[in-house]
């Protein structure tokens, strides 16, 4: 029952801003799951901004988080690497922000082809450069090293439309590499699981909200939660029946979800 839901899962990109505009009914939506002693979490494949820059946005856009309140790609992508490669060194495709953060959490990054590089990694860039592309592709091409991605989404929801996002970035390298990397972010489940240990909700009293079928949508699913898709991204009403990942509600918005939750 939707009614049973405390722990909201929220997309951003498409789901309750658009760049830098919350999407009508976000900051009511917010208040309500306050107003019922819930919780929302802010799970982004977007790795273009740290936590602390989120925090920022959000603040602009006038909604007061803090860091409780979200879980990125880029932080799951450090808690893999430091998991799977503590002490290796990590060769990174992204942004300063996400250099920075995957550094702050401990892991040895470089930009440049240094001796001793385990793994690859490509996150939403949109600082990019061909250079790093070219050092991306020697990497892979001429070393034996692991490849890794933050997510896999093609393109990433903007005021004037839409622009390539980190799965269009692995395409590209894919043409000339010939491989693909292993997705850390949505729709791998750790960033649900990551939200339910630190927010202490159950599974069944869980919902995540997302405008994508193929991750936002499919994270829930894998993660074994309910899950609610938007249609103020890219998905529409018109590729549901399609989908191999169906979503347990359907709404035009976020201010229809928060009708229904009302009623």
């Amino acid at each position: 029952m939707l009614s049973d839901k405390k722990l909201f899962l929220f997309d951003i990109d498409g789901t309750v801003a658009i760049d830098e505009t919350l999407i009508d009914g976000s900051r009511e939506l917010f208040s309500h799951i306050d107003s019922i002693g819930g919780k929302s979490i802010f799970i982004t494949n977007n790795s273009t901004k740290g936590v602390r820059d989120y925090m920022e946005k959000f603040r602009r856009m006038g909604v007061e988080t803090d860091e409780s309140n979200f879980i990125t790609a880029s932080y799951a992508a450090a808690i893999h690497l430091r998991a799977h490669y503590p002490g290796k060194k990590v060769f990174l495709l992204g942004t300063r922000s996400f250099a920075g953060e995957l550094r702050a959490a401990g892991v040895d990054v470089t930009e440049t082809l240094e001796p001793g590089i385990a793994c690859a990694v490509v996150g939403f860039d949109n600082e990019l450069t061909y250079r790093k592309v070219e050092l991306l592709c020697e990497l892979l091409l001429t070393r034996p090293v692991d490849y890794l991605a933050t997510n896999p989404d093609l393109c990433c929801p903007v005021g004037f439309g839409a622009v390539p996002d980190c799965g269009a970035i692995c395409e590209m390298i894919g043409c000339a590499v010939g491989r693909e990397p292993l997705f850390i972010g949505k729709p791998n489940r750790v960033m649900v699981d990551l939200c339910l240990g630190a927010a202490g909700f159950s599974p069944d009293e869980t919902l995540v909200v997302g405008d994508r079928l193929y991750t936002d949508i499919a994270c829930g699913v894998n993660a074994g939660v309910d899950t609610a898709v938007v249609f103020t991204g890219e998905a529409k009403p018109e590729d549901i029946p399609a989908s191999r990942w169906q979503p347990t509600w359907q709404f035009p918005d976020v201010r229809a979800l928060l009708n229904a939750l009302r009623e």
